[in-house]
Protein backbone atom coordinates (compact mmCIF):
# COMPACT_ATOMS: atom_id res chain seq x y z
CA UNK A 1 0.00 0.00 0.00
CA UNK A 2 1.69 3.07 -0.86
CA UNK A 3 0.69 6.88 -1.91
CA UNK A 4 3.26 9.35 -3.01
CA UNK A 5 2.34 12.65 -2.69
CA UNK A 6 4.31 15.72 -3.54
CA UNK A 7 4.52 19.40 -4.98
CA UNK A 8 4.85 21.13 -8.78
CA UNK A 9 8.74 21.76 -8.06
CA UNK A 10 11.19 20.55 -5.54
CA UNK A 11 12.71 23.80 -5.05
CA UNK A 12 10.93 27.52 -4.14
CA UNK A 13 12.37 30.34 -2.15
CA UNK A 14 9.81 30.03 0.97
CA UNK A 15 10.30 26.64 1.47
CA UNK A 16 13.82 26.75 3.87
CA UNK A 17 12.69 27.46 7.39
CA UNK A 18 9.09 26.42 5.81
CA UNK A 19 9.58 22.57 5.86
CA UNK A 20 12.94 22.25 4.71
CA UNK A 21 16.04 23.10 6.53
CA UNK A 22 17.42 26.95 6.65
CA UNK A 23 19.79 27.84 5.38
CA UNK A 24 19.74 25.55 2.80
CA UNK A 25 23.00 25.42 0.46
CA UNK A 26 22.85 26.26 -3.12
CA UNK A 27 22.45 22.43 -5.14
CA UNK A 28 20.58 20.71 -2.08
CA UNK A 29 17.17 21.68 -2.62
CA UNK A 30 15.42 18.17 -4.84
CA UNK A 31 18.16 16.17 -2.00
CA UNK A 32 16.07 17.92 0.54
CA UNK A 33 12.69 18.08 -0.69
CA UNK A 34 13.28 14.01 -1.41
CA UNK A 35 13.76 13.44 2.26
CA UNK A 36 10.29 14.63 3.04
CA UNK A 37 7.52 14.08 0.38
CA UNK A 38 7.89 11.16 -2.65
CA UNK A 39 7.08 12.39 -5.68
CA UNK A 40 7.50 15.59 -7.61
CA UNK A 41 5.55 16.87 -11.00
CA UNK A 42 8.62 17.39 -13.25
CA UNK A 43 7.58 20.98 -14.57
CA UNK A 44 11.06 22.32 -15.60
CA UNK A 45 11.07 19.78 -18.79
CA UNK A 46 7.87 21.19 -20.33
CA UNK A 47 10.20 24.34 -21.13
CA UNK A 48 13.47 22.84 -21.51
CA UNK A 49 15.35 19.27 -21.95
CA UNK A 50 17.79 19.21 -19.30
CA UNK A 51 21.44 17.88 -20.07
CA UNK A 52 21.93 14.53 -19.57
CA UNK A 53 24.82 15.08 -16.89
CA UNK A 54 21.95 17.39 -15.25
CA UNK A 55 19.81 14.34 -15.17
CA UNK A 56 22.52 11.78 -13.74
CA UNK A 57 22.64 14.40 -10.71
CA UNK A 58 19.06 14.63 -10.41
CA UNK A 59 18.80 10.72 -9.94
CA UNK A 60 21.73 10.67 -7.67
CA UNK A 61 19.86 13.24 -5.12
CA UNK A 62 16.72 10.85 -4.53
CA UNK A 63 15.99 7.33 -2.88
CA UNK A 64 14.75 4.46 -4.74
CA UNK A 65 11.49 4.90 -3.57
CA UNK A 66 11.44 8.56 -4.94
CA UNK A 67 9.06 8.91 -8.25
CA UNK A 68 9.34 12.14 -10.78
CA UNK A 69 6.71 12.69 -12.98
CA UNK A 70 8.16 14.51 -16.22
CA UNK A 71 6.06 16.29 -18.53
CA UNK A 72 6.97 15.89 -22.14
CA UNK A 73 8.64 19.53 -23.69
CA UNK A 74 5.78 21.66 -25.29
CA UNK A 75 7.70 21.28 -28.48
CA UNK A 76 6.31 17.95 -28.24
CA UNK A 77 2.44 18.46 -26.86
CA UNK A 78 1.99 22.18 -27.60
CA UNK A 79 4.01 22.96 -30.70
CA UNK A 80 3.80 19.96 -32.37
CA UNK A 81 0.41 18.40 -30.92
CA UNK A 82 1.82 15.35 -31.06
CA UNK A 83 2.20 14.89 -34.53
CA UNK A 84 5.72 13.91 -36.73
CA UNK A 85 7.24 13.63 -32.86
CA UNK A 86 8.91 10.96 -33.03
CA UNK A 87 12.74 11.74 -33.37
CA UNK A 88 11.91 14.72 -30.34
CA UNK A 89 10.36 12.39 -28.24
CA UNK A 90 13.07 9.60 -28.92
CA UNK A 91 15.78 12.29 -28.02
CA UNK A 92 13.98 13.36 -25.14
CA UNK A 93 13.56 10.21 -23.62
CA UNK A 94 17.36 9.65 -23.92
CA UNK A 95 18.37 12.03 -22.22
CA UNK A 96 16.03 11.56 -19.37
CA UNK A 97 17.31 7.77 -19.12
CA UNK A 98 19.28 8.13 -16.34
CA UNK A 99 16.24 8.59 -13.86
CA UNK A 100 14.44 5.77 -15.60
CA UNK A 101 14.56 3.90 -12.53
CA UNK A 102 12.90 6.58 -10.22
CA UNK A 103 10.63 8.13 -12.90
CA UNK A 104 6.76 7.44 -12.45
CA UNK A 105 4.07 8.08 -15.43
CA UNK A 106 5.32 10.68 -17.86
CA UNK A 107 2.85 13.38 -18.14
CA UNK A 108 1.37 14.13 -21.76
CA UNK A 109 -0.39 17.70 -20.53
CA UNK A 110 -2.41 18.71 -23.48
CA UNK A 111 -3.09 22.34 -24.47
CA UNK A 112 -7.02 23.81 -23.84
CA UNK A 113 -7.04 23.68 -27.65
CA UNK A 114 -6.45 19.93 -28.30
CA UNK A 115 -9.84 18.39 -28.24
CA UNK A 116 -11.80 15.62 -29.10
CA UNK A 117 -11.51 15.90 -32.86
CA UNK A 118 -7.61 15.49 -32.18
CA UNK A 119 -8.15 11.93 -30.14
CA UNK A 120 -7.16 9.82 -33.19
CA UNK A 121 -3.76 11.76 -33.10
CA UNK A 122 -3.40 11.35 -29.17
CA UNK A 123 -4.08 7.47 -29.77
CA UNK A 124 -1.66 7.03 -32.34
CA UNK A 125 1.12 8.61 -30.29
CA UNK A 126 0.66 6.73 -27.27
CA UNK A 127 0.38 3.86 -29.90
CA UNK A 128 4.06 4.12 -30.86
CA UNK A 129 5.00 5.48 -27.23
CA UNK A 130 7.91 2.98 -25.75
CA UNK A 131 5.81 0.28 -23.94
CA UNK A 132 8.81 -0.03 -21.43
CA UNK A 133 7.85 3.58 -20.04
CA UNK A 134 4.23 4.51 -17.92
CA UNK A 135 2.08 6.88 -19.29
CA UNK A 136 -0.44 9.79 -18.44
CA UNK A 137 -2.74 12.65 -20.37
CA UNK A 138 -3.86 15.51 -19.08
CA UNK A 139 -6.50 17.05 -21.03
CA UNK A 140 -7.54 20.26 -20.89
CA UNK A 141 -10.37 20.76 -23.75
CA UNK A 142 -14.07 20.68 -21.93
CA UNK A 143 -14.97 18.51 -24.76
CA UNK A 144 -13.39 15.71 -23.29
CA UNK A 145 -15.47 16.11 -20.20
CA UNK A 146 -18.90 15.22 -21.55
CA UNK A 147 -20.53 12.39 -22.74
CA UNK A 148 -19.28 10.28 -26.03
CA UNK A 149 -15.93 12.20 -26.36
CA UNK A 150 -14.98 11.48 -22.57
CA UNK A 151 -16.20 7.78 -22.49
CA UNK A 152 -14.07 6.83 -26.10
CA UNK A 153 -11.12 8.71 -24.70
CA UNK A 154 -11.10 6.67 -21.45
CA UNK A 155 -12.09 3.75 -23.22
CA UNK A 156 -9.45 4.46 -25.13
CA UNK A 157 -6.28 5.06 -22.07
CA UNK A 158 -7.67 2.12 -20.35
CA UNK A 159 -7.30 -0.18 -23.27
CA UNK A 160 -3.89 1.31 -23.75
CA UNK A 161 -2.45 1.00 -20.35
CA UNK A 162 -2.39 4.94 -19.77
CA UNK A 163 -3.93 7.16 -16.86
CA UNK A 164 -6.04 9.86 -16.90
CA UNK A 165 -4.28 12.89 -14.74
CA UNK A 166 -6.97 14.87 -12.48
CA UNK A 167 -7.03 18.21 -12.53
CA UNK A 168 -9.19 19.62 -9.37
CA UNK A 169 -8.77 23.36 -9.31
CA UNK A 170 -12.43 24.44 -7.80
CA UNK A 171 -10.65 25.30 -4.31
CA UNK A 172 -8.38 27.94 -6.38
CA UNK A 173 -11.75 29.53 -8.30
CA UNK A 174 -13.83 29.35 -4.94
CA UNK A 175 -11.51 31.61 -2.97
CA UNK A 176 -9.92 35.05 -2.89
CA UNK A 177 -8.50 36.72 -5.88
CA UNK A 178 -6.45 39.28 -4.21
CA UNK A 179 -2.64 38.94 -4.04
CA UNK A 180 -0.91 38.54 -7.44
CA UNK A 181 -0.16 35.19 -7.59
CA UNK A 182 -4.51 34.67 -7.19
CA UNK A 183 -4.85 36.84 -9.92
CA UNK A 184 -2.64 34.81 -11.99
CA UNK A 185 -3.72 31.69 -10.67
CA UNK A 186 -7.20 33.13 -11.79
CA UNK A 187 -6.14 34.08 -15.22
CA UNK A 188 -4.24 31.27 -16.09
CA UNK A 189 -5.21 27.68 -14.17
CA UNK A 190 -7.57 25.27 -16.19
CA UNK A 191 -10.96 25.22 -15.01
CA UNK A 192 -12.86 22.26 -15.93
CA UNK A 193 -14.34 19.38 -13.99
CA UNK A 194 -12.77 17.13 -11.46
CA UNK A 195 -13.39 13.62 -12.21
CA UNK A 196 -11.98 10.92 -9.82
CA UNK A 197 -11.12 8.52 -12.48
CA UNK A 198 -8.78 5.93 -12.05
CA UNK A 199 -7.77 3.79 -15.22
CA UNK A 200 -4.91 2.12 -13.78
CA UNK A 201 -2.91 1.27 -10.33
CA UNK A 202 -1.32 4.85 -10.38
CA UNK A 203 -4.42 7.26 -10.49
CA UNK A 204 -3.12 10.88 -10.57
CA UNK A 205 -4.45 14.04 -8.69
CA UNK A 206 -3.34 17.51 -9.03
CA UNK A 207 -4.92 19.43 -6.35
CA UNK A 208 -5.32 23.30 -6.85
CA UNK A 209 -5.68 24.96 -3.27
CA UNK A 210 -5.98 28.32 -2.10
CA UNK A 211 -3.63 30.37 -0.53
CA UNK A 212 -4.71 29.64 3.11
CA UNK A 213 -4.16 27.00 3.99
CA UNK A 214 -7.03 26.23 6.46
CA UNK A 215 -9.08 26.53 3.46
CA UNK A 216 -8.25 23.34 1.64
CA UNK A 217 -8.91 20.78 4.05
CA UNK A 218 -12.72 21.56 2.89
CA UNK A 219 -12.08 21.16 -0.56
CA UNK A 220 -9.95 18.36 -0.57
CA UNK A 221 -11.62 16.03 1.82
CA UNK A 222 -13.40 14.23 -1.08
CA UNK A 223 -9.99 13.09 -2.27
CA UNK A 224 -9.33 11.94 0.96
CA UNK A 225 -11.95 9.42 0.89
CA UNK A 226 -11.47 8.73 -2.74
CA UNK A 227 -7.60 7.86 -2.47
CA UNK A 228 -8.43 5.80 0.26
CA UNK A 229 -10.62 3.87 -1.38
CA UNK A 230 -7.99 3.75 -4.22
CA UNK A 231 -5.44 2.04 -1.69
CA UNK A 232 -7.93 -0.26 -0.38
CA UNK A 233 -8.50 -1.13 -3.82
CA UNK A 234 -4.63 -2.11 -4.43
CA UNK A 235 -3.60 0.79 -6.11
CA UNK A 236 -0.92 3.61 -5.78
CA UNK A 237 -2.20 7.01 -6.58
CA UNK A 238 -0.29 9.91 -6.90
CA UNK A 239 -1.68 13.43 -5.17
CA UNK A 240 0.15 16.83 -6.02
CA UNK A 241 -0.95 19.98 -4.22
CA UNK A 242 -0.88 23.26 -5.54
CA UNK A 243 -1.71 26.37 -4.07
CA UNK A 244 -1.21 29.97 -5.68
CA UNK A 245 2.41 31.13 -4.75
CA UNK A 246 2.69 27.30 -3.58
CA UNK A 247 4.83 28.78 -0.38
CA UNK A 248 2.60 26.58 1.57
CA UNK A 249 2.48 23.74 -0.87
CA UNK A 250 5.21 21.74 1.05
CA UNK A 251 3.13 21.57 4.30
CA UNK A 252 0.08 20.72 2.60
CA UNK A 253 1.43 17.74 1.10
CA UNK A 254 2.32 16.07 5.02
CA UNK A 255 -1.12 17.49 5.95
CA UNK A 256 -3.18 15.55 3.35
CA UNK A 257 -0.50 12.83 3.55
CA UNK A 258 -1.50 12.27 7.35
CA UNK A 259 -5.48 12.93 6.50
CA UNK A 260 -5.33 9.48 5.10
CA UNK A 261 -2.87 7.89 7.21
CA UNK A 262 -4.84 8.85 9.97
CA UNK A 263 -7.61 6.28 8.31
CA UNK A 264 -5.03 3.69 7.28
CA UNK A 265 -2.23 3.84 9.72
CA UNK A 266 -0.15 1.07 7.81
CA UNK A 267 0.67 3.56 5.10
CA UNK A 268 4.54 4.40 5.96
CA UNK A 269 5.28 7.71 7.46
CA UNK A 270 6.90 10.25 5.82
CA UNK A 271 9.84 11.71 7.29
CA UNK A 272 8.98 14.85 9.92
CA UNK A 273 9.10 18.22 8.33
CA UNK A 274 12.14 20.81 9.61
CA UNK A 275 11.09 22.95 12.27
CA UNK A 276 9.90 26.26 11.28
CA UNK A 277 12.50 29.16 11.84
CA UNK A 278 11.84 32.36 13.90
CA UNK A 279 11.29 34.42 10.95
CA UNK A 280 9.43 31.66 8.70
CA UNK A 281 6.24 31.83 11.42
CA UNK A 282 5.80 35.35 10.30
CA UNK A 283 5.45 34.58 6.53
CA UNK A 284 2.19 35.23 5.04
Amino acid sequence: MQLRVGAAMWTHKAWPGRGLPSPLPAGTELAAYARVVTAVEGNTTFYATPSEQTVQRWASQVGEDFRFLFKLPRTITHDRRLRNASEDLDAFLRVMAPCKAVMGPLLVQLPASFGPEDVGVLEGFLEAAPSDFDWAVEVRHLGFFAGEAERHLNDMLFSLGVERVVLDSRAVFAGPCVTAAEQDAFANKPRVPARAVALGNSAIVRFIGQTDPDANPEFWQPWVDTVERWLLDGRSPYVFIHTPDNAGALVLTHRFYAEVRSRLPELKALTPLAEPTEQSLFDS
